[in-house]
This record gives structure tokens, C-alpha cells and sequence, in this order.
């Protein structure tokens, strides 16, 4: 059996442009991208940690070092410049596969500075 799972987070990217009238998708720096393994055209959900909104698109590359996020088209509405969102990749492995799979996970500051780089998510404590 097949079973989703998260391939790669950019963890709390700050939105840095926010375009209504561009073709669509989700603009990220390419050393980000490249660092967390995410392709361009690669299907991205974000998460929006300031408003609560969740939507599907796609990622396309921006200019390398720019620690551009620009959410674009009518994603446009849902994150706004200033906005904190977490920004993911997901892709099926066997369920076989699990006990050995580890995801990018990517953590960045408020201007989309790398701080850290690691694969696994702390277990959450009571």
C-alpha cells in the first residue's frame, strides 16, 4: 500500500510580495527551494500561521539569494506581504518505506534567513 506524506516544509517563510495580477502560483527563492527539495511545478499547500487560510498551488522559482516568497494570482487573497506561512510538499512512498523515510524540514527567520535544517519533528510533549 501507498501512503502521502510530508516530503519538505519551509517552516514559518515570511510572504514578502503578494500579486493579484500575476499567472498564479507561489514564487519561492531557488536556494530555498533547492535546500528543501522542492521542485518548480511541484503542488505546495500553505499554511498561513497569521490568518488561518489553507490553499493548494504550485511552486515557481524566484531569483537565488532574493528570499523572495511572493504568493501570486488569487492566492493573492488569502496571504498578504508580512504574513508567516508554512509551505509544503508532499509525495507517496510504499507504506513499507516509512521506518527509513525522512523529510526536509526547513526552518527560517523573518527574513527567510535558513536557521536550521533538520529531518525529523520533535515528539510533542504533554
Amino acid at each position: 500500500m501507498e501512503i502521502t506524506v510530508l516530503k519538505a516544509k519551509l517552516h514559518q517563510a515570511c510572504v514578502t510580495h503578494a500579486e493579484l495580477e500575476y499567472d498564479g502560483s507561489c514564487a519561492i527563492d531557488g536556494v530555498l527551494l533547492d535546500k528543501a527539495g522542492i521542485h518548480e511545478y511541484e503542488q505546495i499547500d500553505i499554511y498561513n500561521i497569521s490568518n488561518g487560510e489553507r490553499f493548494t498551488t504550485y511552486a515557481i522559482r524566484a531569483e537565488e539569494n532574493s528570499r523572495i516568497i511572493s504568493v501570486n494570482g488569487a492566492a493573492a487573497h488569502k496571504a498578504g506581504s508580512g504574513d508567516r506561512i508554512i509551505i509544503c510538499a508532499y509525495g507517496r512512498i510504499n507504506e513499507n518505506e516509512i521506518s527509513t523515510f525522512k523529510p526536509i524540514l526547513v526552518y527560517l527567520n523573518a527574513d527567510n534567513d535558513i536557521i536550521r535544517i533538520k529531518d525529523h519533528i520533535p515528539v510533542q510533549a504533554a
